[in-house]
């Protein structure tokens, strides 16, 4: 009897409630809420750092059946997925367009069965993590041999560290709960993230220089329990996967629109932020194409032809 024992399904994610993720996660609860009704009751724990929890603890929350879902980087999957690495590689990803369809086509699909075949989750949606930009405290970057020398933190990526230090930066790489905790500090000269999460963990303020380079463009999962979905009843898993579409699509386009709302953001008496010329970015693009042919002759050509934008 579903009014008496409503079905809680629990939402976690690691971000301020004004974050793009938040904003999905309250939506995939307003859908269930809307097609469910008494038969549910959503919760979404929208920053479980606040809890205390890195957040490379969803996952494990999700494993463990304390949360029924979450959003997480991508890049905590290459293992069981290692076609998420074609979404690491430096200077890959070009335009926002080309990577939302492959999201929503083959790669979208090949992901989706790989999760399931590998993990004890179930991808529900692949999410915009932005292109990934620099930010230090020490000078204006405009050129590989700017970055020299830099300490800077990283995501919890080998591949990441492998093209960071291909342009001269010392990869440390920590979770964002660490990071934000300790950017006030001495430990980090600089970091790489898109533009809401610099804006958003307040990186800001203490990091004067912000670098366009679009090195990097990430993307967040959307995973379920695969226990808990199975055993939901039909109708649930219906509301579940049609939430889980609007959400998405709402990230999606919230994403794409956010970058130009978050420069206008940034106090020019604070903050310098540095647009790179043709020849700066070549500069960068050549200094990182060991660590890509390396990958390269690693993974599927196909999974390149899907990301790149139709000639």
């Amino acid at each position: 009897n579903y009014s008496m024992n409503p079905l809680v399904i629990k939402f976690g994610g690691y971000q301020k409630p004004a974050s793009i993720n938040n904003a999905a996660a309250r939506l995939f609860g307003e859908v269930l809420q809307a097609r469910l009704g008494e038969r549910i009751r959503f919760q979404l724990i929208g920053n479980v750092l606040d809890l205390g929890r890195p957040s490379g603890d969803l996952p494990v929350m999700v494993e463990s059946g304390e949360l029924s879902l979450c959003y997480i980087s991508a890049v905590r999957f290459t293992d069981p997925v290692p076609e998420f690495k074609l979404l690491e590689l430096p200077f890959v990803v070009r335009d926002r367009r080309s990577v939302h369809r492959a999201f929503a086509g083959e790669f979208g699909d090949l992901c989706k069965r790989r999760m399931r075949d590998a993990t004890a989750f179930r991808l529900l949606g692949l999410w915009d993590n932005g292109f990934r930009h620099l930010t230090n405290r020490v000078r204006p970057i405009h050129t590989p041999a700017d970055c020299r020398g830099l300490r800077i933190r990283t995501q919890m990526s080998e591949l990441h560290g492998e093209a960071l230090r291909a342009l001269g930066f010392v990869p440390i790489p920590v979770d964002v709960k660490e990071f934000v905790e300790q950017i006030a500090g001495d430990r980090f000269d600089a970091q790489e993230n898109p533009l809401t999460n610099t804006f958003n963990f307040g990186v800001h303020n203490y990091h004067r220089y912000i670098t366009l380079t679009g090195h990097f463009f990430g993307a967040t999962v959307m995973i379920c329990n695969a226990q808990h979905y199975a055993g939901w009843p039909p109708e649930v898993q219906d509301a579940v996967a049609e939430a889980a579409r609007q959400a998405t699509a709402l990230q999606l386009k919230l994403a794409a629109a956010e970058d130009e709302q978050i420069l206008a953001k940034f106090d020019p008496r604070h903050n310098e932020v540095v647009h790179l010329t043709d020849a700066e970015r070549a500069a960068f693009v050549a200094a990182v194409q060991p660590v890509l042919l390396k990958y390269r002759r690693e993974l599927d050509p196909r999974l390149f032809a899907w990301i790149e934008p139709p000639s």
